[in-house]
């Protein structure tokens, strides 16, 4: 089995090349969308109940992202709940999927969380920041959201240091594809 880590700033492009690699050949874990699936479980319910001192327990993601924006210190707190239960649904996913030729991980904060040394290959999705904007917006997301999860990450710079491969996207479907062939070729 070889593990390959797709990472890279916010609104690059991860989950398209992600899925594009992945096919529908090989599994692939998303770490947003189980984020996603952790904010509607009770479970988290009850705890960020107590750690965020809501008053009722109804549509937290969107009362989080509130109380985050208002208090940029809070991310930390939402962390430290979010992270461990991320990391122990990878490890199900492995065991999962540990018959399979390549397996794909789809995780923003890979380098940020130091988790490098769990992936065989790590794929980097770059684009300029004025695109990535563009599309978070695109999404029906604000800016000053934008600002606040992009100040949390590395630089790309940074990141690219600890990655095998970079694709950089900002072009056309078409050319994203043909990069990724070409990786995939390598592989």
């Amino acid at each position: 089995m070889i593990k390959i880590g797709i990472t890279g700033s916010l609104a690059s492009g991860k989950s398209t090349v992600a899925r594009i690699f992945a096919g529908t050949k090989y599994p692939l874990f998303n770490a947003d969308l189980q984020v996603s699936k952790i904010y509607r479980q009770k479970m988290f319910a009850n705890k960020t109940f107590k750690v965020f001192r809501l008053n009722n327990k109804k549509n937290i993601k969107f009362k989080i992202k509130n109380i985050i924006k208002k208090n940029k210190g809070e991310i930390n707190k939402l962390e430290k709940i979010i992270h461990p239960l991320i990391r122990n649904q990878i490890k199900i996913f492995t065991r999962k999927n540990k018959n399979k030729k390549f397996i794909f991980f789809e995780i923003p904060l890979l380098i940020e969380s130091k988790l490098m040394k769990n992936y065989d290959v790590i794929i980097f999705v770059n684009s300029i920041r004025k695109i990535r904007l563009k599309r978070y917006l695109k999404r029906g997301k604000n800016k000053e959201m934008f600002n606040l999860l992009d100040k949390r990450q590395l630089p790309p710079q940074k990141k690219i240091k600890f990655c095998d491969y970079v694709i950089n996207n900002n072009g056309s479907l078409k050319k994203l594809k043909i990069k990724i062939k070409s990786i995939k070729n390598k592989l």
